[in-house]
């Protein structure tokens, strides 16, 4: 499988925690809903470029190796991570199936921690099974940590025109996912602001 820069595919990047980040592959530009993962060519190339943040560390090879079966694990995880950001910005009890299948995916597959000596003394994640499943695990697990956590009461959702994405503020001020929402809200506001003022 060739994975390549893909000019309509992949999602955005905004550099929120990694759960989030897969949450996000569901985004809109002008308005319009998008699915960042459409085929496995666009999950092989998230997580490309998610690779330097992620858990496991994933060759090339992994990730050309990326199937059918983690395009499905993927997709349904992300649609997980939404409805749980969904209920967290809300202040509602996320639903209970929806915890179930993110525990689910938390437990996938086993991973452990070892020492490495060269270059010098280092951590690294192992993992038993496939690299892939391994991440998306991995990633399940970094959502369990985020809902759990302190960093809950700070995901919103992005008040952007049509925009779709979640984002943990890092200062109280924060509305916008990123400063290109930011610029759409005050022209929008602009607009209508110009549009009321021949009317008064």
């Amino acid at each position: 499988m060739e994975v390549a820069h893909l000019a309509d595919g992949g999602a955005p990047l905004l550099g929120e925690p990694p759960s989030i980040e897969l949450g996000n592959t569901t985004y809109a530009v002008r308005g319009r809903r998008k699915d960042g993962l459409r085929s496995v060519e666009h999950l092989a190339a998230w997580l490309r470029d998610m690779r330097p943040r992620l858990a496991i560390t994933l060759t090339d090879a992994d990730i050309q190796g990326v199937t059918d079966g983690d395009l499905r694990l993927a997709r349904e995880l992300r649609d997980v991570v939404r409805a749980l950001a969904d209920a967290a910005v809300n202040d509602r009890e996320p639903e209970p199936d929806v915890v179930a299948t993110l525990n689910r995916h938390a437990g996938q597959t086993p991973r452990w921690r070892e020492l490495r000596t060269t270059p010098e003394p280092h951590a690294t994640v192992r993992a038993a099974g496939r690299p892939v499943a391994a991440a998306l695990a991995a990633l399940a697990e970094d959502a369990v940590d985020l809902f759990a956590g302190p960093l809950r009461g700070q995901l919103s959702a992005c008040h952007g025109p049509g925009c779709v994405l979640y984002f943990v503020r890092d200062t109280g001020r924060r509305e916008w996912c990123s400063s290109g929402c930011g610029n759409r809200a005050r022209a929008a506001r602009h607009y209508a602001k110009v549009r009321r003022e021949p009317e008064a």
